[in-house]
Protein backbone atom coordinates (compact mmCIF):
# COMPACT_ATOMS: atom_id res chain seq x y z
CA UNK A 1 0.00 0.00 0.00
CA UNK A 2 1.55 3.51 -1.45
CA UNK A 3 2.42 5.91 1.82
CA UNK A 4 0.07 8.81 2.39
CA UNK A 5 1.96 12.04 2.65
CA UNK A 6 1.14 12.38 6.36
CA UNK A 7 2.96 8.59 6.64
CA UNK A 8 6.07 9.83 4.71
CA UNK A 9 6.18 13.31 6.70
CA UNK A 10 6.07 11.34 9.95
CA UNK A 11 8.60 8.96 8.79
CA UNK A 12 11.08 11.38 7.70
CA UNK A 13 11.02 13.17 11.10
CA UNK A 14 11.31 10.09 12.95
CA UNK A 15 14.09 8.81 10.62
CA UNK A 16 17.07 11.50 12.50
CA UNK A 17 15.91 9.72 16.21
CA UNK A 18 16.38 6.30 14.94
CA UNK A 19 19.83 4.37 15.13
CA UNK A 20 21.64 3.59 12.24
CA UNK A 21 24.73 1.45 11.17
CA UNK A 22 27.56 3.21 10.64
CA UNK A 23 29.07 2.90 7.04
CA UNK A 24 32.72 1.88 8.34
CA UNK A 25 32.86 0.28 11.62
CA UNK A 26 28.93 -0.98 11.09
CA UNK A 27 28.77 -0.26 14.86
CA UNK A 28 25.08 1.43 15.66
CA UNK A 29 24.80 4.86 16.27
CA UNK A 30 23.42 8.21 14.98
CA UNK A 31 24.41 8.97 11.46
CA UNK A 32 26.37 7.45 8.98
CA UNK A 33 29.62 7.98 10.11
CA UNK A 34 30.19 7.78 13.72
CA UNK A 35 32.43 9.59 15.72
CA UNK A 36 34.90 6.97 16.07
CA UNK A 37 35.18 6.22 12.41
CA UNK A 38 34.89 10.15 11.06
CA UNK A 39 37.73 11.12 13.90
CA UNK A 40 40.12 8.17 13.00
CA UNK A 41 40.31 8.69 9.15
CA UNK A 42 38.67 12.14 8.84
CA UNK A 43 41.44 14.40 10.46
CA UNK A 44 42.01 17.57 8.22
CA UNK A 45 45.45 17.57 6.40
CA UNK A 46 47.17 20.05 4.54
CA UNK A 47 46.51 20.27 1.17
CA UNK A 48 47.61 22.17 -2.08
CA UNK A 49 45.28 25.14 -2.22
CA UNK A 50 44.79 24.87 -6.49
CA UNK A 51 44.88 20.78 -6.97
CA UNK A 52 44.01 19.44 -3.04
CA UNK A 53 47.29 16.96 -2.81
CA UNK A 54 48.14 16.31 0.67
CA UNK A 55 51.03 18.38 0.98
CA UNK A 56 53.43 19.44 4.02
CA UNK A 57 52.11 22.03 6.56
CA UNK A 58 54.14 24.64 5.31
CA UNK A 59 53.21 24.87 2.00
CA UNK A 60 50.06 26.61 0.41
CA UNK A 61 50.66 25.17 -3.41
CA UNK A 62 52.57 22.22 -4.99
CA UNK A 63 55.47 22.51 -7.65
CA UNK A 64 53.20 20.73 -10.05
CA UNK A 65 50.56 23.60 -9.66
CA UNK A 66 53.34 26.12 -9.50
CA UNK A 67 54.73 24.96 -12.88
CA UNK A 68 51.64 24.23 -14.65
CA UNK A 69 48.76 25.51 -13.18
CA UNK A 70 45.25 24.00 -13.38
CA UNK A 71 42.49 26.25 -15.20
CA UNK A 72 40.21 25.99 -11.31
CA UNK A 73 41.01 28.91 -9.33
CA UNK A 74 41.27 26.47 -6.33
CA UNK A 75 40.30 22.44 -5.37
CA UNK A 76 38.63 21.83 -2.16
CA UNK A 77 38.86 17.33 -1.11
CA UNK A 78 37.34 16.51 2.07
CA UNK A 79 39.43 13.07 1.89
CA UNK A 80 42.19 11.30 0.14
CA UNK A 81 40.48 8.06 -2.02
CA UNK A 82 41.81 5.96 -0.04
CA UNK A 83 39.97 3.75 2.52
CA UNK A 84 37.47 3.98 3.54
CA UNK A 85 36.28 6.93 1.11
CA UNK A 86 37.11 5.15 -1.47
CA UNK A 87 34.31 2.29 -0.97
CA UNK A 88 32.46 5.00 0.40
CA UNK A 89 32.60 6.96 -2.86
CA UNK A 90 32.45 3.72 -5.34
CA UNK A 91 28.81 2.60 -3.33
CA UNK A 92 27.06 6.28 -4.23
CA UNK A 93 29.05 6.27 -7.58
CA UNK A 94 27.94 2.64 -8.48
CA UNK A 95 25.56 0.92 -6.21
CA UNK A 96 22.88 3.62 -5.67
CA UNK A 97 24.29 4.14 -1.71
CA UNK A 98 22.02 7.26 -1.86
CA UNK A 99 22.11 6.76 1.84
CA UNK A 100 26.01 7.64 1.61
CA UNK A 101 25.65 10.92 -0.14
CA UNK A 102 24.44 13.07 3.37
CA UNK A 103 27.21 11.82 5.30
CA UNK A 104 29.78 12.82 2.72
CA UNK A 105 28.58 15.89 1.98
CA UNK A 106 28.96 16.36 5.41
CA UNK A 107 32.65 16.21 5.05
CA UNK A 108 32.98 18.03 2.20
CA UNK A 109 31.21 20.80 4.35
CA UNK A 110 33.80 19.96 6.50
CA UNK A 111 36.36 20.85 4.31
CA UNK A 112 35.55 24.14 3.09
CA UNK A 113 34.75 25.53 6.39
CA UNK A 114 38.32 24.07 7.12
CA UNK A 115 39.70 25.73 3.75
CA UNK A 116 38.45 29.19 5.07
CA UNK A 117 36.76 29.48 1.49
CA UNK A 118 33.89 32.20 1.61
CA UNK A 119 30.23 31.42 0.52
CA UNK A 120 30.10 29.41 -2.68
CA UNK A 121 28.79 30.92 -6.01
CA UNK A 122 26.67 29.24 -8.69
CA UNK A 123 27.21 25.12 -7.83
CA UNK A 124 26.78 22.78 -10.27
CA UNK A 125 27.11 19.24 -10.53
CA UNK A 126 30.03 17.30 -12.91
CA UNK A 127 27.24 16.12 -15.88
CA UNK A 128 26.95 12.63 -17.06
CA UNK A 129 26.31 11.65 -20.50
CA UNK A 130 22.33 10.45 -20.87
CA UNK A 131 23.89 6.63 -21.26
CA UNK A 132 25.87 6.77 -18.15
CA UNK A 133 22.70 8.65 -16.18
CA UNK A 134 20.52 5.79 -17.53
CA UNK A 135 22.90 2.62 -16.42
CA UNK A 136 22.94 4.03 -12.44
CA UNK A 137 20.20 5.99 -12.79
CA UNK A 138 21.45 9.41 -10.98
CA UNK A 139 24.36 11.26 -10.83
CA UNK A 140 26.32 11.28 -7.60
CA UNK A 141 27.89 14.84 -8.30
CA UNK A 142 24.43 16.17 -8.00
CA UNK A 143 23.67 13.88 -5.08
CA UNK A 144 26.52 16.04 -3.43
CA UNK A 145 25.77 18.98 -5.13
CA UNK A 146 22.28 19.53 -4.46
CA UNK A 147 23.11 19.09 -0.50
CA UNK A 148 26.02 21.53 -0.03
CA UNK A 149 24.11 23.82 -1.75
CA UNK A 150 21.63 23.82 0.66
CA UNK A 151 23.14 23.67 3.59
CA UNK A 152 25.04 26.94 2.32
CA UNK A 153 22.34 28.60 0.84
CA UNK A 154 23.83 28.90 -2.24
CA UNK A 155 22.18 28.52 -5.65
CA UNK A 156 22.39 25.42 -7.72
CA UNK A 157 21.60 23.74 -11.09
CA UNK A 158 21.87 20.50 -12.56
CA UNK A 159 20.98 21.45 -15.60
CA UNK A 160 23.72 24.25 -16.99
CA UNK A 161 26.34 22.16 -17.74
CA UNK A 162 25.92 19.30 -20.08
CA UNK A 163 27.89 16.30 -21.06
CA UNK A 164 27.55 16.23 -24.86
CA UNK A 165 29.63 13.24 -25.58
CA UNK A 166 29.75 10.01 -23.24
CA UNK A 167 33.06 9.29 -23.19
CA UNK A 168 34.92 5.48 -22.24
CA UNK A 169 35.68 5.23 -18.51
CA UNK A 170 38.64 7.09 -17.74
CA UNK A 171 40.04 4.54 -14.41
CA UNK A 172 42.71 2.99 -17.15
CA UNK A 173 43.87 5.26 -19.20
CA UNK A 174 46.85 7.72 -18.65
CA UNK A 175 46.99 11.37 -17.86
CA UNK A 176 47.44 12.32 -21.92
CA UNK A 177 45.08 9.89 -23.13
CA UNK A 178 42.39 10.96 -20.39
CA UNK A 179 42.39 14.62 -21.55
CA UNK A 180 42.04 13.45 -26.01
CA UNK A 181 38.90 11.43 -24.30
CA UNK A 182 37.63 13.98 -23.04
CA UNK A 183 38.26 17.17 -25.30
CA UNK A 184 35.10 18.55 -26.23
CA UNK A 185 32.91 16.59 -23.79
CA UNK A 186 31.19 19.96 -22.53
CA UNK A 187 29.21 22.38 -23.41
CA UNK A 188 27.18 25.12 -21.62
CA UNK A 189 22.82 25.00 -22.06
CA UNK A 190 22.83 26.86 -25.28
CA UNK A 191 19.69 29.55 -24.33
CA UNK A 192 21.28 30.20 -20.79
CA UNK A 193 24.85 30.67 -21.36
CA UNK A 194 24.47 34.35 -20.54
CA UNK A 195 23.89 33.07 -16.84
CA UNK A 196 27.81 32.01 -16.41
CA UNK A 197 29.10 35.37 -17.41
CA UNK A 198 31.01 37.52 -14.75
CA UNK A 199 29.62 34.30 -12.34
CA UNK A 200 31.81 32.73 -9.36
CA UNK A 201 31.02 28.85 -9.93
CA UNK A 202 31.50 25.43 -7.64
CA UNK A 203 31.96 22.58 -9.72
CA UNK A 204 31.07 19.80 -7.58
CA UNK A 205 32.35 16.23 -8.37
CA UNK A 206 32.62 13.01 -6.35
CA UNK A 207 36.60 12.44 -6.85
CA UNK A 208 39.45 14.10 -9.06
CA UNK A 209 42.32 12.19 -10.08
CA UNK A 210 44.41 13.67 -12.94
CA UNK A 211 42.16 16.56 -13.56
CA UNK A 212 41.36 15.90 -17.37
CA UNK A 213 37.93 15.41 -16.83
CA UNK A 214 37.64 18.75 -14.40
CA UNK A 215 39.79 20.60 -16.53
CA UNK A 216 37.70 20.65 -19.74
CA UNK A 217 34.55 21.38 -17.78
CA UNK A 218 36.03 24.50 -16.12
CA UNK A 219 37.43 25.51 -19.44
CA UNK A 220 33.95 25.23 -21.00
CA UNK A 221 32.80 27.39 -18.30
CA UNK A 222 35.22 29.83 -18.62
CA UNK A 223 34.27 30.07 -22.43
CA UNK A 224 30.94 30.81 -21.61
CA UNK A 225 32.03 33.77 -19.26
CA UNK A 226 32.33 32.43 -15.81
CA UNK A 227 35.03 34.58 -13.55
CA UNK A 228 35.79 32.01 -11.56
CA UNK A 229 35.48 28.46 -10.63
CA UNK A 230 36.19 26.04 -7.62
CA UNK A 231 36.10 22.69 -7.56
CA UNK A 232 34.69 20.80 -4.80
CA UNK A 233 35.11 17.18 -4.55
CA UNK A 234 34.70 14.42 -2.31
CA UNK A 235 38.04 12.45 -2.60
CA UNK A 236 41.27 13.36 -3.89
CA UNK A 237 43.29 10.34 -5.44
CA UNK A 238 46.76 10.40 -4.18
CA UNK A 239 49.65 11.53 -6.47
CA UNK A 240 52.57 8.65 -6.67
CA UNK A 241 55.87 9.50 -6.70
CA UNK A 242 57.12 11.09 -9.58
CA UNK A 243 53.44 12.00 -11.25
CA UNK A 244 52.78 15.21 -12.39
CA UNK A 245 49.88 17.14 -11.55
Amino acid sequence: MPLTDWTRRLRHRAMPRWPSQCAICHGWGRGRLCGDCTGRFGAPRPRCRRCAIELPAAADTCGGCLADPPPWDRCIAAADYAYPWDGLVQGLKFHARLDLAPALAQRMLGAWHEAGAGAPGLVLPMPLADARWRERGHNQAWELARRLARALDAPADPHLLLRVKDTPHQLALPRREREANVRGAFAVEPLRAAELRGRSVTLVDDVVTTGATAAEAVRTLRQAGAADVTLWVAARTPRQAGEPA
